[in-house]
């Protein structure tokens, strides 16, 4: 057991109940803070105030943050790719965390302007690296009533027989080019401000774009916008993460030649299924952070307000209620971390582990969100006071990379197939 001569006072780091880390995980973890403290919160609450177009027009504080942060190298993507497995399990909680604490629309934008240059530099091909690799990019796979049967791209939790949605973007084949056609929904991420995309497409290869189960058979292409078949929308008006500019895109026969393909048919589906993976486990990492401001502002606030004769904290039940908001903080980080140790180890990774942390954390974030905010009273709607922002940005969460109910839906059907494969 454990004996004290004294009780001492917990040692708290700046995620909570840390226990023993290096000396290069402390350091990384004091420079994301800094920059997430100096750099991120000062333009995000610029960002916050401004309207969609303004967030993506000349001079907005916006292209300010994408220098400083590439500056600083915190979201080099080749160099997370560097990391060993087990590096990874514990440097990108704490990275993506203590980023997203200063704010999760701009952590979340950094990342994904990155993903067709990582894409390219991936197949090895000089010309594709040299066309994709320095320029800002999304992620393109999102469609107009096509949300949950893209999330559903392997027709686990549809109706038996019945074909999904049919496709607003779509591709064919013809000779040496893919041929891309349609609108994608207005929630695809930095789509604003990119200027190439990583783009999972329904594609239709000669026999129609529906397999025999349903299901949409699909491409995976790299996309240069720079050309006059592509064109976009208004940026999307929206109630949270606001510093991450969303809006759809048309294409009008935009024909991409077929070197910038990336997979075809099943393992276009299984590219896609990786990257919701990752996407869900950075997820999770990224609204513990949300999660984790939400505490810290109430925890300086209810020693600062007075309300009954004295500070908020000397009132029985503030104190009940700031600890339960501090469980749900480690609870998230908990699950999240849990969750990053099984994706890289030998056993992962695995949907089914990103979506119990995804849907878990964003869940358990906002409702801690949400009660540190009722601890403002008042002051915690008011736009002078950072609460009603987070409770926006974790709000958004929710729906964002998946709506939490159809992620549990898939999550559920993976234990069942786990199941009735170990008990067959």
């Amino acid at each position: 057991m454990f004996t004290f001569d004294e009780m001492p006072l917990p040692t708290l780091g700046l995620s909570g109940l840390d226990g023993n880390m290096s000396e290069e995980e402390k350091a990384i973890q004091e420079n994301v803070h800094r920059f997430a403290a100096d750099v991120m919160r000062p333009i995000a609450e610029r960002l916050d105030k401004m309207t969609a177009e303004e967030v993506i027009a000349d001079g907005s504080p916006l292209y300010e943050y994408y220098d400083k942060v590439r500056q600083a190298g915190l979201m080099d993507l080749d160099a997370m790719t560097a990391l060993s497995n087990e590096e990874k399990g514990r440097l990108l909680p704490l990275i993506f965390e203590g980023l997203a604490w200063g704010d999760c629309g701009l952590m979340l934008g950094s990342m994904v302007t990155s993903f067709p240059a990582y894409a390219a530099r991936l197949t090895g091909d000089a010309a594709l690296i040299e066309q994709f690799g320095d320029r800002p990019g999304c992620w393109l796979a999102t469609q107009p009533d096509r949300g949950s049967d893209l999330v559903d791209i392997d027709g686990q939790i549809g109706h038996n027989g019945q074909k999904q949605n049919q496709p607003n973007l779509q591709a064919r084949i013809e000779g040496d080019e893919v041929v891309v056609t349609g609108q994608s929904s207005a929630w695809v991420s930095a789509a604003p401000i990119a200027k190439t995309a990583l783009a999972f497409l329904p594609c239709d290869y000669g026999e129609g774009l529906f397999k025999s189960d349903g299901t949409v058979n699909h491409i995976s292409l790299l996309i240069d916008f720079e050309h006059p078949s592509v064109t976009k929308g208004k940026p999307l008006e929206k109630m949270g993460m606001r510093s991450l500019p969303q809006g759809e895109v048309f294409f009008d026969e935009l024909r991409v030649p077929m070197r910038n393909v990336l997979a075809q048919r099943d393992e276009a589906a299984g590219s896609f299924m990786g990257a919701l993976t990752f996407a869900n486990m950075e997820m999770g990492f990224s609204f513990t952070g949300v999660a984790r401001a939400a505490y810290e502002h109430a925890l300086e606030y209810v020693h600062e307000r007075r309300q009954g004769s004295t500070e908020l904290i000397n009132h029985q039940s503030v104190r009940l209620r700031l600890f339960e908001i501090w469980q749900k903080v480690e609870a998230c980080r908990a699950m999240s971390r849990r969750v990053a140790m099984y994706n890289f180890s030998d056993h992962g990774p695995h949907l089914l582990a990103s979506i119990t942390s995804k849907t878990f954390v964003t869940k358990t974030g906002y409702e801690a969100v949400s009660e540190a905010l009722q601890l403002f009273g008042g002051n915690g709607v008011t736009q002078e006071y950072p609460m009603e922002k987070l409770l926006r940005d974790a709000r958004a969460s929710l729906i964002a990379d998946g709506e939490n109910n159809v992620l549990n839906l898939k999550g559920a059907s993976w234990l069942s197939e786990s199941y009735k494969s170990q008990n067959s």
